[in-house]
């Protein structure tokens, strides 16, 4: 019995009709497409696609030698497609004539190839670089000595069922993670942190950067600009709970008028990248690939700011993290400081 069954089985496996591959349509939108509709779909004209393809293409390279790879062009407009418009894989993969197990694989795949080869994440400690920083930042409301405004705010991912997914939930009441940024008067992030659960509190994430060593090092110092959810130190302004009027008011005002650049990146940030926005849903994947889609939307959003790339998304206003009230804590040099700078409003 059980030779015949053996028998049986191997007439059956020779008789098997093996399933014909399919090689679906790739259309080549770079051919078809003007640069303002790139825009729209991929956030970037044709020659920027083109640089970033060849910066990643040694790193995409695929180890098969088959001939029917999916080419890294391809690759690169469905990580970019998605990035932008936060979309269904499936979705995603039918327009660039992929399975849509390809496209998952894939995403990751080219946003890992930027994070590595597109390093353009850099906090500014040159004299001269950091001259010119101040006296942009003072030209917005003639607020002296920044060296840049950071804050935080929440990008939306699905939720987990692991032991530490309670971290994840944001006093908003979803699964994010709580990304703080440090940009310049240009919207360009010069500093990022993106690995903090979204229940993590802003001071705490500056606590773990290397942000406070750095600026606190500057050749000729400088301050951060923070909201309340920030402690007060020598190299970190915050506003005053409860200005008096005048001088105090003055310098709320000021230092909220020039703070103000870092909300508007994230909205800019969010709006060219709509997987990040909550309209997009959530980023449906582990805490650590979405830290690296994240990381790798705003190393893409600075190059976009480098090129001058037009933004054809309406934005937002980012409203961060600013009425979380930071732990009281007298920094009586820091306060002394802030005093004498009053003075000069």
């Amino acid at each position: 019995m059980a030779a015949f069954m053996i028998l049986f089985a191997e007439q059956r496996e020779r008789h098997a009709i093996r399933r014909e591959r399919v090689f679906r349509n790739r259309t080549q939108v770079l051919d078809t497409m003007q640069d303002n509709e790139l825009i729209m779909r991929y956030r970037f004209p044709r020659h920027i696609i083109f640089q970033l393809i060849d910066k990643v293409t040694d790193e995409m390279q695929p180890t098969t030698y088959r001939c029917h790879s999916i080419p890294t062009q391809i690759q690169v407009l469905t990580c970019l497609r998605f990035l932008a418009k936060g979309d269904y894989l499936s979705e995603i993969a039918d327009i660039h004539g992929i399975s849509k197990s390809s496209s998952c694989l894939v995403v990751h795949r080219v946003v890992n190839a930027i994070c590595n080869q597109l390093k353009n994440i850099n906090f500014q400690t040159g004299t001269g670089e950091v001259r010119k920083v101040k006296s942009d930042f003072h030209k917005i409301s003639g607020f002296p000595n920044v060296v840049g405004a950071i804050d935080g705010t929440h990008i939306p991912i699905q939720g987990m069922s692991s032991d530490d997914e309670h971290t994840y939930v944001c006093r908003k009441g979803f699964h994010s993670i709580n990304v703080q940024g440090v940009v310049n008067s240009d919207l360009r992030f010069t500093n990022a942190v993106c690995k903090f659960p979204g229940s993590t509190h802003d001071s705490f994430i500056l606590q773990s950067s290397c942000l406070p060593d750095v600026v606190s090092n500057l050749q000729d110092g400088g301050w951060l600009l923070g909201d309340s959810g920030y402690p007060l130190k020598e190299w970190l302004m915050t506003p005053i709970g409860h200005p008096r009027a005048g001088q105090e008011e003055r310098y709320n005002l000021a230092h909220c008028r020039t703070r103000n650049v870092v909300e508007r990146a994230f909205g800019v940030l969010k709006a060219r990248f709509r997987c990040l926005h909550k309209t997009g849903g959530s980023l449906p994947y582990n805490p650590q690939k979405c830290a690296k889609m994240i990381e790798c939307a705003i190393r893409l959003h600075n190059l976009a700011i480098d090129n001058r790339v037009p933004l054809t998304e309406p934005v937002e206003a980012d409203a961060g993290n600013n009425h979380i009230i930071a732990p009281t804590v007298n920094n009586i040099a820091a306060a002394a400081i802030r005093d004498r700078l009053v003075q000069r409003f």
